[in-house]
């Protein structure tokens, strides 16, 4: 952080997690010093949640080797701060003051930060048991993924000895192990798919090494106890219940964007992400505002988040040279799907531009289909048909390779994606 804190910056990055670090990284040295990268995060350390996500697997697609989480977001933030990003934490951002012009409260006060650009990089949130509408009585030691591993990796607290784990993903199984650290048993995981929505070498660790029994086609229908969690009741598809003895409850997954900014913004939100909408090149409906990591799609890994970051910076200095802004939206052709799609990102490109990052659309289903067939459809007419040699599966993002765009007219309607 500089000594006097800015009001000004060619680029101001909201977040400080993989996007926003990775991002302003690339800026900065892009823009060989002919302006400043301003990154703006509430919190008093940056990395985002891989700070107190205390395991590996991070780093793998950006930074081509492996770390545990804390390790990973010391190495991003290093290299923000060797390209010469001024990073400024404590620094929640409230609101708009105007286009491209933040307001800003920190331990020095209340103030405004204008940027030429300005990248959003919030990320993503799971929701919570209220917003679950988990019925029961209201206990305390019912836990989000995240508030386990802030208390167990940054606050070494202990927080009980036999969990609940709400959910069979890859966040999931980072509960899991997180709560082994911290000696407490997993009884049980809880899915209402027919399998574990992680990969099989996760669900596989997850049966030998961590003995976390799933219980597949089920939910939890209520949680008991008064002070403290006694124990959770599960129902599965047939509709017979039982009462799974626990003093623990972590709800894993079912993430949402922290789109506040977006909103208050003004900002065009995509309704199957709830981010906000953005072309091939995460330029959002607002002039000079660009968009990154999983506030776009909730919830990819870290390392992919990163990737959005660095590829952001081609569109964002290209605003920054020539200052053209999108009427309303994007232009380009808008993709919507059908079920059991839920979402797709980017919402809009141009099939004659440039290619979404890593050359990638990423979507999200709500059903498991182990041999899919990808269909795109625009004026009525399928237009590619590919099949595919992964799965879709719920709890993790369902990767395309955006080249199945080559058949879409510029000049056409909407594009519709579809398992067929």
């Amino acid at each position: 952080m500089s000594a006097v804190p800015l009001d000004r910056a060619t680029v101001v990055v909201v977040g400080a997690g993989p996007a926003g670090l990775t991002a302003a990284t690339e800026l900065a040295g892009r823009l060989a010093g002919r302006g400043t990268v301003l990154v703006l995060d509430r919190e008093r350390t940056a990395g985002g949640i891989p700070r107190h996500s205390d395991h590996t697997g991070y780093g793998m697609r950006d930074l081509r080797r492996v770390l545990r989480g804390p390790a990973y977001a010391r190495a991003l933030l290093a290299r923000a701060e060797a390209a010469g990003v001024v990073v400024e934490t404590s620094a929640t951002v409230t609101g708009w003051a105007g286009e491209r012009a933040l307001e800003i409260t920190a331990p020095t006060g209340r103030r405004v930060v204008t940027g030429d650009a300005v990248v959003l990089a919030t990320g993503a949130r799971e929701r919570a048991r209220a917003a679950r509408v988990i019925p029961g009585d209201r206990p305390d030691g019912v836990l989000t993924t995240g508030q386990l591993q802030n208390l167990v990796h940054l606050h070494h607290r202990p927080v009980g000895t036999r969990a609940v784990v709400v959910g069979a993903e890859l966040v999931s199984y980072s509960a899991v192990m997180t709560l082994r650290e911290a000696g407490c048993r997993t009884v049980a995981m809880v899915t209402e798919h027919e399998r574990a929505e992680a990969y099989a070498a996760f669900r596989l660790a997850g049966r030998l090494a961590l003995r976390a029994p799933v219980l597949h086609r089920s939910r939890v229908v209520a949680i008991e106890g008064r002070g403290r969690v006694t124990g959770v009741v599960v129902e599965d598809a047939h509709g017979a219940r039982r009462t799974v003895p626990c003093d623990l409850v972590v709800t894993t997954g079912d993430w949402i964007p922290d789109h506040e900014l977006v909103r208050s913004g003004g900002i065009e939100l995509d309704r199957g992400t709830r981010g906000p909408l953005v072309d091939a090149g995460l330029r959002t409906s607002g002039p000079g505002v660009f968009a990154v990591g999983n506030l776009l799609h909730p919830v990819d890994t870290a390392d992919v988040a990163a990737l959005d970051g660095r590829h952001a910076a081609t569109a964002v200095l290209d605003w920054l040279d020539a200052g053209v802004a999108p009427a309303a939206a994007p232009p380009g052709v808008r993709l919507r799907v059908d079920a059991p799609l839920r979402w797709v990102a980017p919402q809009v490109v141009d099939p004659t531009g440039p290619a979404p990052a890593r050359g990638r659309l990423l979507l999200w289903t709500d059903a498991w289909v182990d041999r899919p067939v990808v269909e795109v459809v625009q004026d009525g007419q399928v237009v590619e048909r590919r099949r595919l040699w992964w799965p879709a599966a719920p709890g993790r993002v369902f990767r395309v390779p955006s080249t199945v765009l080559a058949g879409v007219r510029p000049d056409g309607g909407d594009v519709t994606l579809r398992l067929g």
